[in-house]
């Protein structure tokens, strides 16, 4: 359970529940530290939703507003972003960061990185425990070239998590 110092639990989850509220957020975090116009977070999302970009222009208005009347405000008020009405002009805020911790999701593949170092723990286990019992074909690599291997593995896996919140984890040390 993450511990948030601005967020509640229960506020997270619900902005969380919709779907054009996350791909808000993400694609405000894949822009961190820019301003971007409702008009390009709306087709930004209606390109994701319909699968093709550009979306088609009536998707692109019902994203746009339904962002304009619902979800941004429900952000804004949250301090999650800061949406200037009269401007339509949308940024990242701090409190991003609490919500950023409940995104943990691998995009391309559909894991969260506690799933896959989960993998990568059992597989390596799995492995090493085969070299070690002399099962034809994993027997034949020395066990421990089997696990430096795993280690390098999990070093790789790391590092494009770190590499991924790169900007939260700089932000975090700098705060």
């Amino acid at each position: 359970m993450f511990r948030t110092t601005v967020l509640s639990e229960g506020d997270i989850y619900e902005v969380l529940s919709n779907s054009r509220r996350r791909e808000a957020l993400r694609h405000l975090t894949d822009v961190r530290g820019c301003t971007v116009t409702i008009g390009e977070l709306a087709a930004t999302i209606a390109a994701t939703e319909a699968g093709q970009s550009p979306a088609p222009r009536p998707a692109r208005e019902s994203v746009r507003s339904s962002l304009h009347q619902t979800h941004l405000p429900k952000l804004d008020e949250l301090g999650i972003v800061s949406y200037d009405r009269t401007t339509g002009t949308v940024s990242l805020c701090d409190p991003a960061r609490d919500v950023d911790r409940y995104m943990e999701i691998l995009a391309p593949y559909g894991l969260t990185w506690s799933e896959l170092y989960r993998t990568f723990g059992i597989g390596s286990l799995l492995v090493v425990l085969a070299a070690l019992l002399e099962v034809p074909l994993v027997g034949a690599v020395d066990p421990l070239l089997w696990a430096s291997g795993s280690l390098a593995a999990f070093a790789v896996a790391i590092a494009a998590q770190f590499w991924s919140n790169r900007w939260a984890v700089l932000r975090t040390l700098w705060s």
